[in-house]
C-alpha cells in the first residue's frame, strides 16, 4: 500500500512538472529584456552619473550572459507557444542566478536592489505548479543566505564609506524571506480564486447554452412535426386507394393496412410532440407566477418530501402576476429548490410575493441549515453548502454559485441565511418585474 502511494505521488509530481503551463514563452522573454534594459540603465547611472566605482567588466559579463540566453530562446524556440512548468522553472532559475550574481558583485543584501530577488518568486507563484514554485522559492532563499555572508563590498563614493551592522543585515535577510513568503502566498491565493471563478463562469455559460440549445431543438421538432403532416396525409390517402382498388384476398390489402397503421402512428407521435413543445418560443411564453413555480417543483414531486407553494400578496389575484419563461431563472430556481430538497428533513416551503416592481421567492427547508462558518461566503465557487455532518450530501458550492450568477444576469439577487426560530435554511430570490 505504501509503495503504491509513493508511486502515485511520484507520478503526480512528474505530471505537474511536465504539464503545459499558463505562460507563453514570449512573456518571459519580454520580461527578461525589460530586466536587462533596467540593469544596463542602472549601471550607466551609477558609473557615469554618480561616479561610483563598480566592477563594470564583471557586471557586463553577467548581463551579457542574460542577453545571450534570451537571444538563444528567441532564435531557436517559437515564442507564441505556452511552455511547460519545467521550462518555465529553468528560465526563472537562470534569472535568480543572474540577479544573485549581480548582487554578489555589488554588495549582496546591502544593495537595495536585492528586493528584485522577489520577482521570479512572484511569477512562479502565479503561473507554475507547486513543486516548481517550491524549487524557485528554495533557490531564492539559499541564494540570499549566501549573499548575506559572501559578496563584494557595496560600491560607494571614494570620499565616503558605509558599514552595516551584522544584526541589520540579518534583519534584512529575514525581511526578504517574510516578504517572499507573504507575496507568494497572496499571489497564489488570488490566482487560485481567479481560476476558480473563471472555471465556474465557464460552467455557467455552458449550462445556459445547453438549456438554450434544448429549447431550440424543441422548436425545431415542432416545426418538423408540422412540416411532416402533409406527407403523412398523402401516404394515408394513397394507402386507402391501394386497399380499395386491390382484389379481395390480395397481399396488397395487408400491405396497405400496415402502411396506414404505421402512418397513423407517426401522425400521433408528431401530434404529441407538437403539443408538448408548443408553437411559441419558450423564452417568451407567458404564464402565471403560480404556474411557473409549479413547473419548477414538478420534477421533484416524487421524492417523498412535502413541497408547499404559497403566494403572499394583498392583491385579489391568487395565481400571481404573469411572467415570461427565462432559462436563467428557470435553471437557477430549479437548482435552489433541488438543493433545499436534498437537505430537507420532510418539508420545503416556497413563499412568493410581489409588487409593481419586483418578485420575491423564499425557499425554506427544515434541514440542518447552512454552516455559519461559510454562510457569508455562499454563492462563491467551491464553498461547502451545509454543515459538516451533512457534507456528504452537499459537496462543494459550485451549484449555488451557478444559480446565483444566472439570477443576477436577469438583474436579480440571491440571499442565503438560516432560519431564526428553528433549524433550516432560508434562501431569498428576487428579480425585477414590470407589467
Amino acid at each position: 500500500m505504501a509503495i503504491e502511494l509513493e508511486q502515485q505521488t511520484h507520478e503526480n509530481l512528474q505530471s505537474d512538472i511536465y504539464q503545459t503551463g499558463r505562460l507563453r514563452r514570449s512573456t518571459l522573454v519580454s520580461l527578461r529584456w525589460m530586466a536587462i534594459a533596467g540593469q544596463i540603465f542602472a549601471c550607466i547611472v551609477v558609473y557615469f552619473g554618480l561616479r561610483i566605482d563598480i566592477p563594470l567588466p564583471q557586471i557586463a559579463f553577467v548581463i551579457g550572459l542574460s542577453i545571450i540566453f534570451n537571444t538563444s530562446i528567441r532564435l531557436y524556440s517559437p515564442l507564441d507557444r505556452r511552455i511547460s512548468n519545467l521550462e518555465c522553472g529553468v528560465q526563472l532559475f537562470f534569472d535568480v542566478l543572474q540577479v544573485s550574481a549581480l548582487l554578489y558583485l555589488t554588495g549582496g543584501l546591502e544593495n537595495p536592489f536585492s528586493l528584485l530577488l522577489l520577482a521570479p518568486v512572484v511569477v512562479a507563484a502565479k503561473t507554475l505548479s507547486k513543486p516548481v514554485f517550491g524549487l524557485i522559492a528554495v533557490t531564492v532563499m539559499g541564494a540570499s543566505l549566501l549573499l548575506l555572508e559572501r559578496h563584494l563590498p557595496l560600491p560607494w563614493s571614494d570620499d565616503q564609506s558605509i558599514a552595516f551592522p551584522k544584526l541589520y543585515l540579518i534583519g534584512q535577510w529575514v525581511a526578504l524571506q517574510v516578504g517572499m513568503l507573504f507575496t507568494a502566498a497572496y499571489t497564489w491565493h488570488a490566482t487560485r480564486q481567479t481560476r476558480r471563478m473563471t472555471t465556474a463562469l465557464a460552467t455557467t455559460d455552458a449550462i445556459l447554452a445547453h438549456e438554450q440549445k434544448l429549447t431550440a431543438l424543441g422548436h425545431m421538432a415542432a416545426a418538423s412535426a408540422h412540416a411532416l403532416g402533409t406527407p403523412l396525409a398523402t401516404i394515408l390517402v394513397t394507402a386507402n386507394e391501394i386497399a380499395r382498388n386491390a382484389e379481395e384476398g390480395s397481399e396488397l390489402i395487408e400491405d396497405a393496412e400496415l402502411l396506414k397503421s404505421q402512418a397513423l402512428r407517426c401522425r400521433d407521435i408528431l401530434s404529441e410532440l407538437s403539443t408538448n413543445t408548443g408553437q411559441k418560443d419558450e423564452f417568451y411564453d407567458v404564464l402565471s407566477l403560480k404556474e411557473f413555480l409549479q413547473e419548477m417543483v414538478h420534477p421533484f414531486q416524487s421524492l417523498g418530501k412535502k413541497i408547499n407553494i404559497d403566494l403572499v400578496s394583498s392583491a385579489t389575484n391568487d395565481v400571481g402576476p404573469d411572467i415570461h419563461r427565462q432559462p436563467e431563472l428557470q435553471y437557477g430556481l430549479t437548482n435552489l429548490i433541488e438543493n433545499a430538497l436534498d437537505f430537507a428533513t420532510s418539508e420545503v416551503s416556497i413563499l412568493a410575493s410581489w409588487n409593481e416592481r419586483r418578485i420575491c421567492i423564499d425557499i425554506i427547508d427544515d434541514g440542518p441549515g447552512f454552516d455559519p462558518a461559510v454562510l457569508s461566503k455562499l454563492g462563491e465557487p467551491y464553498v461547502s453548502k451545509r454543515s459538516k455532518e451533512h457534507k456528504q450530501a452537499g459537496g462543494m458550492g459550485l451549484g449555488l454559485f451557478i444559480s446565483k450568477t444566472l439570477v443576477e444576469r436577469r438583474g436579480g439577487s440571491v440571499e442565503f441565511r438560516n432560519r431564526k426560530d428553528t433549524s433550516g435554511a432560508w434562501v431569498s430570490i428576487g428579480w425585477p418585474y414590470s407589467r
